[in-house]
Parts: C-alpha cells; structure tokens; sequence
C-alpha cells in the first residue's frame, strides 16, 4: 500500500505535538509494509541524524521552501519574513505560502503513484484536495487541532475555519485525535458522526536522547508547564495556581518552557502577582532539553483551555513524572493514573498541586502507575487503525 501524507512539520523541525504524532505514526505505518511519500514545506536539507530517524527507508522527503509554521500566527509570519535573508521566495501571507505549497503538492501528486492521501491539520487540506482532483483517490484528513481549539472557542480567523470545513467536507473521511475533537467537528463543522474516525495518539518508548541515569540536585520542587505560550494552553491558569501553591509552599518553582504570543502578558502577570522569583521561563527547549525539563519536575501540569489530544501528558509518564491533565482534553479520555481537573478551576488546580508534593506516598504512587499505563501506548495501534481505514476507503473504489 502507497500513501501520499502531507503534513506541516516532522522531527527535529517541530514545534509541537504535531510533528511527534507524524513521526511515531509513519514510523509504526513503515514497520507494517506502507509505503509513505511525506511532503513538507521545508526548505534547505535535513541533517544525516535526521534521516536516519525515519522508517526502514520507506518515506521518501520532499521538501518546498517555506518560512510557516504550524502555529504561527499572520503576525508571527510577517515578523519572519522581515528577517528573512532572501525573501524574494517567500509567499507576502500565511495565507500565500500555503497557497504555494498546495500548487507544489499537485505537481508531487502528479509525478507520484499512490493508492491514499492522508493530509495532517488545516494547512495541508488544501493540497490534498488537489491531489485528490489530480489522481482520484480517497482523502483522509487527521485532524490534530481545529480554530476552535487555538482561539480558545472562538473564530478568530475566518479563513482558516473556511480551509477546514471546505477540507471536511470534500474528504472522504475524518480522523479525530479525540473523542474531544469528533465532538468539536460534529458541533461547529457540521459533519456527521460516521464520517469521522477517533484515533488516539500514542508515544514513542523506542525514543532515548539523553542518558538513563541522569540526575539533578535540587532543593525545590519542580512543577512544570511545557508547551505553546498560547490562549489554548492555559499558561495564565498556570501562574495563578502558582501564587495560590506558594502561598502553602514556599519551596516549589515554576517552570514555563515554551514560547509564543502571550509570553509576554504571564512574564508580566507572574510579575503582578509577586512571584517572579519563583518562576522561570525557559524558552523554547530542543528535544534532549525537554527529555531533561520531564526528569527534572517533580510535577507536570498541562492546563489546556481546548486540547484536542495532549501528548506531553503521555511524554511525562513515560518519563515518570506525576500528572495532572485539564478535563478539556482528549487524553483525559484515555488515561486514567493522572489528577484531572478543569483549567478554570485555579483553586482545585493548586490543591491538586499542593497535594501531590505534600504526600510522598501519593506522588510515587501516581508516578509508578502512570509509567506502568503509558507503555501500552503505542503506536502500532493508530497505525493499525489508519490501515483498516485506507483498505476500507480503496476497497470502495
């Protein structure tokens, strides 16, 4: 079986759960005998590490000049492109790139033999609707993050949620990476139920970066937030549990790691709030970091506003470090040794929080069961799940 996936980014270029999830999935696809052609927007080469981290050979890379994104904002991109070093290539708008990168993917869908198109987020819809009008062939859409998830419910751009919906509707099926999600698709895109798949993402225990025995002297406890510094996860909610923590707990620090437009609103918001001190924001971390920042914590928080899946909760685990998840979430759908809580609720946040480092027992308990959880989360079975779905689409003709 040949599939032709379009996705916006794959390990090391990533900046979020989105290039983790096309990295474990085509890797468990390639294991089980699919062949993948994966068009990214990149442009230059990937290094020799790089390559070596991609399936048994199977996936083949082509790679279109681009400065976008997944999460970047229109304002993000005109930033970039200003600093640009030749930017006589690039498109003037988000918008143009990805324009530009659906008129190169129906060029590769022509030149390419394929039997399913499988297309990840709304920036590639557009481009596999056209490889879908060039060769005929069924459209899968993985819908990892919609508008409604990174605007915090609300249709802040309405091009994009018009990129979405006219992509659900020309596809032949819908992946949700949630029951979360199939919900948020059902509501505000109209789609009904039997078109849309819920396939929950997964983590990668084959994944090493640093050595085992790493460890950090401390003398406080470590709670960590990782992740976009967007409306969508939460970081505000973050810092306020943090205020109410410290005023039990003297001996906690809060680490931020991440970036993105609010970052300057919570530096502002832990200043306001007299606890400047006591949290660091680290920045956007690389792999290895972030593999340290889980070791590291005594405690991982992920206070989502509208998270459609959330695989740093899963990442956590395996690296066991305690959890709590927001109840807006997809994976709170599928794990269960973790404390869930809603993000708005900062006073149940901070007792859950306080908690955890106040009874050794109950930390090492949740941690241990956690770990023990997570490792049945592999990705052979989305894996397996989208090859049902590809016979089934091709078996209809």
């Amino acid at each position: 079986m040949k599939v032709l996936m379009f996705g916006w980014e794959f390990p090391p270029m990533s900046s979020g759960g989105l290039g983790t999830a096309c990295y474990g999935l085509t890797k468990s696809l390639s294991r089980k005998g699919v062949e993948i052609t994966f068009v990214l927007p990149y442009s230059g080469d990937f290094d020799a590490d790089f390559l070596k981290l991609i399936p048994a050979g199977n996936i083949k890379i082509k790679k279109v000049a681009t400065l976008l994104q997944p999460y970047m904002t229109s304002n993000e991109y005109k930033k970039s492109l200003a600093k640009s070093q030749i930017p006589g290539i690039y498109g003037s708008t988000l918008f143009d790139e990805v324009h530009r990168y659906t008129l190169a993917a129906e060029k590769i869908a022509e030149d390419e033999e394929f039997d399913v198109i499988h297309c990840h987020d709304w920036m590639t819809f557009g481009a596999g609707i056209a490889a879908k009008r060039k060769k005929k062939k069924p459209l899968v859409l993985h819908v990892h993050s919609t508008e409604f998830d990174r605007t915090g419910n609300h249709i802040t751009n309405q091009h994009v949620y018009n990129l979405e919906r006219q992509g659900m509707q020309k596809s032949d099926r819908i992946i949700a990476v949630s029951n979360f999600t199939k919900n948020k698709i059902m509501d505000h895109y109209g789609m009904p139920s039997e078109k849309i798949n819920v396939v929950h993402n997964a983590v990668d225990f084959s994944q090493h970066y640093y050595d085992e025995g790493f460890e950090i002297k401390k003398t406080d406890r470590i709670v960590l937030f990782l992740g976009r510094i967007t409306l969508q996860k939460g970081p505000d909610y973050f810092v306020h549990a943090a205020k109410k923590v410290l005023e039990h707990d003297k001996n906690v620090r809060f680490i931020i790691a991440g970036s993105g437009d609010m970052e300057p609103f919570v530096i502002e918001k832990a200043a306001e709030l007299g606890i400047s001190s006591k949290v660091l924001f680290a920045g956007f971390l690389n792999q290895d970091d972030v593999e340290r920042a889980y070791k590291m914590a005594d405690l991982y928080v992920m206070p989502s506003v509208s998270e459609p899946f959330g695989i740093t909760a899963l990442e956590a685990m395996k690296n066991k470090t305690a959890v709590i998840v927001s109840k807006q979430s997809g994976v709170s759908e599928v794990i269960r040794h973790c404390l869930k809580v809603d993000f708005w609720d900062i006073d149940e946040m901070s007792n859950k929080i306080i908690s955890l480092l106040k009874y050794p027992s109950l930390h090492e308990t949740l941690k241990e069961n956690a770990y023990s959880e997570v490792r049945k989360f592999s990705w052979d079975v989305p894996a397996q799940k989208c090859i049902e779905l590809y016979n089934e689409l091709i078996s209809k003709g």
